[in-house]
């Protein structure tokens, strides 16, 4: 070979760079394949979605799926360990677009304005999104008690965060009375916000109020409730 007349260090610089070449080479070929792995696991995920979307819960499975994405089911058990996995991170996306949907309202500075915005945005989402809500509250209890108990930092724990600060802030300003509660009152809200929501998706043949007319009433009525709940100060005048 030509390369028997090069210098020594000469040498040493050709099979770096060779070896450069194919670390590199190797490295793209890693990188693509996780990367074709990833696209394959979101079409999974969004062939299961459609078919909850369509047809509810109940008709996902993991050979319905495999047909939808055209692959073998065995090659679905690659990316999810069962069908219930998939529920489960379903049920994590959904909660993410509770949270979403819930955080405009959340910057409302005063509080007491703020309810009724989080009280209307939580029942849009639940009307507009009748699978995903069904999905995340009322399938499987062990899916949202997992995503509870996962991790704080979580979409569930966010989204009742964001009811709980609320009262957190009312309380914060002396417009609660001492011992008040926010944690039990932000449950008290979301039992009532979910109520309306429920009712609405399992009688749908009911005659009754709209559910964002209804959603007003109960913050009115919650609002009235509150211990010892007092106006906001008014700002103090420049002297």
């Amino acid at each position: 070979m030509h390369y028997e007349h090069r210098s020594l260090n000469g040498v040493h610089l050709l099979l770096a760079v060779r070896c450069v070449k194919a670390y590199t080479g190797s490295m793209g070929i890693a990188e693509r394949k996780e990367r074709q792995r990833a696209e394959l696991r979101e079409q999974i995920l969004r062939a299961a979605r459609d078919m909850v979307m369509r047809e509810g819960f109940a008709a996902l499975s993991m050979r319905k799926l495999a047909d939808a994405v055209e692959y073998a089911p065995a090659t679905l058990y690659l990316h999810f360990e069962n069908r219930e996995a998939i529920a489960k991170e379903l049920c994590v996306r959904g909660f993410q677009e509770l949270l979403d949907v819930l955080e405009p309202a959340a910057q409302v500075a005063d509080p007491l304005e703020r309810l009724p915005r989080l009280a209307e945005a939580y029942v849009r989402f639940g009307l507009e999104h009748p699978e995903t809500y069904r999905l995340i509250f009322m399938e499987d209890p062990k899916l949202s008690t997992q995503l509870f108990a996962d991790t704080p930092e979580g979409a569930g724990p966010k989204s009742f965060a964001v009811l709980v600060q609320v009262f957190v802030d009312l309380l914060a300003a002396g417009r609660l009375e001492e011992g008040a509660r926010p944690d039990q009152l932000a449950e008290v809200l979301w039992a009532g916000v979910h109520g309306i929501v429920a009712l609405k998706l399992t009688c749908k043949g009911m005659p009754g109020t709209p559910a964002e007319e209804l959603a007003q009433v109960l913050v009115s009525t919650l609002v009235k409730s509150l211990p010892g709940l007092k106006a906001a100060r008014a700002p103090r005048k420049a002297r």
